[in-house]
């Protein structure tokens, strides 16, 4: 593997690119190159530069998006991480079809540099197989573009010839992982996070070494708050301690789950509920997309309300919102049952596809206050 940057070439489709081939094809202005490969010029221009850091924005998928300053010999060492657990070698090809805003493809370019991966390049579209010629070694998706590959009979059979994917920047749901399982590619969900320069644990999803547990590389230590939250000591791609605010069980052989967030643990009526945790006992009796979110309430604190996903406007296609209040009302214990169930035309999402978790609660805001001035107005 090669460190120095100063040193390492971009293997593109089959072609060897150095940071001077990549300064003249920027010379050469955005309107010769296709956006994707225009982005990948842009990021492989800060990437050779003198710089030893190099800026990323993070999802705001809890929060405000923030940018965070990395630096490039920590972003090398989780490549070189991640090649080493996948076995990834020189030649091999690899896939970019996501965003490089986002430190999840910065690090596929990484790897690539890094191993000397023949890097593909795709725009970040929901199809990113669709016109994919060449069997592919390693690949990088977000769950909604690996659903999308799925309910597509050729670009599924471009995926089953993919020797090894990894999956990230979101949750994946009981029915996508029960399609994955039949899956001969090899397939893993990732935990990490901006701070992490990616993934600092994998979870295999499908074949003899299917998993629940996430398992953490060898050089990461983890521990528990008195919060029960994860902490994360991961010197090789960060120089501090990290507190998250990911609610998390350790079992003795290092592996870990992560049960949700703290920041999605809704107080109501002093019983604290882990939105993560209800929406995965829900999946199968909801059939639209959902999301349980809570709204200010003055005798509970905090009441659990379900946002549906369907079109309010229309008689004809939206969810059942009086038939599946009487199915929670069976399954759920009474303080989890939500006190308030709307529907939106679609549930709030960040730029890279996660769920909204700030944006859905302000929304439910917005609609509870809706609600209550048709109900007070004569």
């Amino acid at each position: 593997m090669i460190f120095d940057r100063k040193q390492q070439r971009l293997l593109l489709e089959g072609k060897e690119y150095t940071f001077e081939d990549i300064s003249r094809l920027i010379a050469g202005g955005a309107e010769a190159h296709s956006p994707a490969s225009w982005d990948l010029y842009l990021f492989l221009n800060e990437w050779f530069n003198d710089s030893p850091v190099i800026i990323v924005h993070t999802s705001g998928s809890t929060g405000t998006p923030k940018e965070l300053i990395v630096r490039k010999d920590q972003m090398m060492q989780s490549a070189r991480l991640t090649c080493e657990f996948l076995d990834l070698k020189k030649g091999e090809t690899a896939l970019l079809c996501m965003n490089l805003r986002y430190i999840g493809a910065m690090m596929v370019v990484v790897r690539s540099l890094v191993a000397g991966l023949n890097l593909i390049v795709r725009p970040a579209s929901g199809h990113p197989l669709a016109d994919i010629k060449e069997p592919l070694r390693f690949v990088a998706m977000v769950p909604l573009q690996v659903y999308n590959t799925l309910q597509v009979p050729e670009e599924k059979e471009r995926l089953k010839q993919t020797d090894i994917l990894i999956i990230g920047g979101g949750a994946i749901d009981e029915a996508l992982e029960a399609e994955i399982k039949h899956l001969p590619t090899a397939v893993y969900s990732t935990y990490g996070m901006t701070e992490t320069l990616s993934h600092i644990a994998l979870r295999r999803l499908n074949g003899t070494l299917a998993s629940e547990h996430y398992y953490p590389f060898s050089s990461v230590k983890l521990s528990l708050s008195v919060e029960n939250t994860l902490i994360i000591d991961a010197p090789l791609v960060c120089d501090e301690i990290l507190q998250t605010n990911d609610i998390a069980r350790i079992y003795p052989d290092g592996s870990f789950m992560i049960l949700g967030r703290k920041d999605n643990v809704i107080n109501s009526g002093g019983i604290k509920i882990q939105a993560e945790e209800m929406e995965k006992l829900l999946r199968s009796f909801i059939p639209v997309p959902f999301v349980i979110t809570s709204v200010p309430d003055q005798r509970l604190g905090q009441a659990v309300t379900l946002l549906l996903e369907g079109q309010p406007e229309l008689l004809e296609g939206q969810p059942d919102t009086k038939e599946i209040g009487n199915k929670l009302q069976e399954i759920l214990e009474p303080y989890y049952r939500p006190k308030y169930i709307w529907t939106t035309d679609c549930i709030p999402q960040t730029e890279n596809g996660k769920v909204n978790r700030a944006k859905c609660r302000i929304l439910a805001k917005q609609m509870l206050t809706t609600f209550y001035t048709h109900t007070l107005t004569p």
